[in-house]
């Protein structure tokens, strides 16, 4: 069955790979033959956020015709650890195996002191997702378990769907050995906005909603950022997940991933969602006013 439901997705595969190959064909044509090369949507809407198309990875994927938009080049398949960006995947495994009763489930803070201020107090589990709380997470994961967590995101294709030894289980999306591509991603939530992952109706029914980012008239964006920041390593900041349009001039249901050097630490982190909702309304994924 799960064999099955990954066979569907090996459009968005094949056509990564057919892109990646037309690249590196057009780098290989002499200049005095190649014609005029068409500007990347993609890459302009990076860069007129502040994002350098050399130092990121952007894809874009479609499911109704499975037409690929990327930036990055080789990029788009080097796996980075997913930070906060995980927390899509342990949701859905938190509510599937039981590990928290529902997104109204309320922890209790322990009063120890942390960097943002949205995380010391008492929260619900939904609450944590957007807030991107840490401290819960690290409990709420050990409760899924070592081997429940490796074999589901295997099934899910999650990058690597390494957690390393009970040491760093609840560090190893933060510090790895986790680590997922922008490519990745894009299959993983291709196939979480399709509903083809092996959950139950009720994990989807429950968790999708936590997930909702924005709406508007004809649209509604769904997704996470995410921040690794490893001491003695470049931070690497994220932002996945998917729109689903019906109105517009080009409306479909569009999965998307980026990642990119951050420098600049949290300084740079506006620039992550910016610069995709900027690519999503450069190729009528979102309409032109945005949000």
């Amino acid at each position: 069955m799960r064999a099955a439901v990954a066979s569907r997705w090996t459009g968005l595969r094949a056509g990564l790979l057919m892109l990646a190959a037309a690249l590196m064909t057009a780098c290989a044509t002499p200049v005095c033959c190649a014609p005029a090369p068409e500007k990347n949507p993609l890459e302009q809407a990076l860069l007129e956020e502040g994002v350098s198309p050399a130092s990121s990875a952007l894809v874009i994927f479609r499911l109704e015709d499975e037409k690929v938009w990327a930036s990055g080049g080789a990029r788009i398949r080097e796996r980075f650890t997913p930070a906060s960006t995980s927390k899509i995947p342990h949701t859905l495994l938190a509510l599937e195996t039981g590990a928290v009763t529902g997104p109204g489930e309320l922890f209790e803070w322990d009063g120890q002191k942390r960097f943002v201020d949205s995380w010391n107090e008492d929260q619900t589990f939904g609450e944590a997702f957007g807030r991107s709380t840490v401290w819960i997470y690290q409990i709420v994961v050990p409760r899924i378990g070592a081997a429940r967590l490796t074999e589901e995101l295997a099934a899910f294709g999650y990058g690597n769907a390494e957690i390393g030894g009970p040491e760093s289980i609840t560090r190893y999306w933060l510090d790895g050995p986790l680590a997922i591509s922008a490519t990745e991603q894009v299959e993983f939530l291709a196939r979480l906005a399709h509903r083809t992952l092996p959950l139950s109706a009720r994990s989807y029914e429950i968790a999708v909603p936590i997930m909702e980012l924005d709406r508007g008239d004809g649209w509604t964006l769904y997704g996470k950022t995410g921040w690794k920041s490893v001491e003695g390593q470049t931070d690497i900041g994220w932002f996945v997940g998917w729109v689903e349009q019906s109105a517009g001039d080009a409306p479909g249901t569009y999965a998307f991933a980026l990642n990119m050097d951050m420098p600049g630490g949290m300084e740079e982190a506006p620039k992550r969602r910016a610069a995709v909702e900027r690519a999503l309304r450069s190729i009528g994924a979102l309409p032109d006013q945005g949000r």
